[in-house]
């Protein structure tokens, strides 16, 4: 069976754990828990004709890649990128690691996700869709507490990493 091993990026509190609870076990939590170091989780699924290991490294919050957690991104097939649609500081923090994150993996394939989407009243991103779109990002926006958008960004970036039949 082929293995892939996918990195959930972000600053403290975007929602990386919350977004590998709901995606692995189908719930969600309104209690917060820091993750500390990284917590390891895997989900097999079929995309493609094909069956695939998804090993998810739920990476500490971090504001800049330090040797820590940059140790924890060697092996990667992929990663999620995830910002708090409520807090704009977020989508900075990302725009740093996301250089920080290819200086040491390359050019793996990776998704951006506007996490909270369900908190839309208390939005902050405004021209945060323009900003990812001028980068060059793919993105979507996502809700681990309601489920909306999860499933399909981690099938969405395994199929990234699995590229075309052969």
């Amino acid at each position: 069976m082929i293995q892939k091993k996918i990195c959930m990026v972000g600053a403290d509190g975007v929602g990386k754990t919350s977004l590998v609870r709901r995606y692995v076990e189908s719930v969600f939590s309104e209690r917060y828990h820091s993750t500390l170091g990284v917590k390891v989780d895997k989900k097999v699924v079929k995309t493609g004709g094909r069956e695939v290991s998804l090993i998810l490294w739920d990476l500490a919050g971090m504001n800049q890649l330090s040797s820590g957690p940059g140790s924890y991104l060697r092996g990667a097939s992929g990663y999620l990128l995830v910002i708090d649609g409520t807090r704009h500081a977020t989508l900075e923090v990302a725009v740093g690691l996301q250089s920080d994150v290819q200086r040491e993996l390359g050019d793996v394939p990776f998704l951006v996700l506007l996490n909270k989407a369900d908190l839309s009243a208390q939005w902050q991103l405004g021209d945060g869709d323009r900003e990812l779109a001028d980068r060059g990002w793919t993105w979507q926006q996502t809700s681990a507490k309601l489920g909306d958008g999860v499933e399909g960004a981690f099938l969405r970036l395994a199929e990234q990493m699995l590229g075309p039949l052969p």
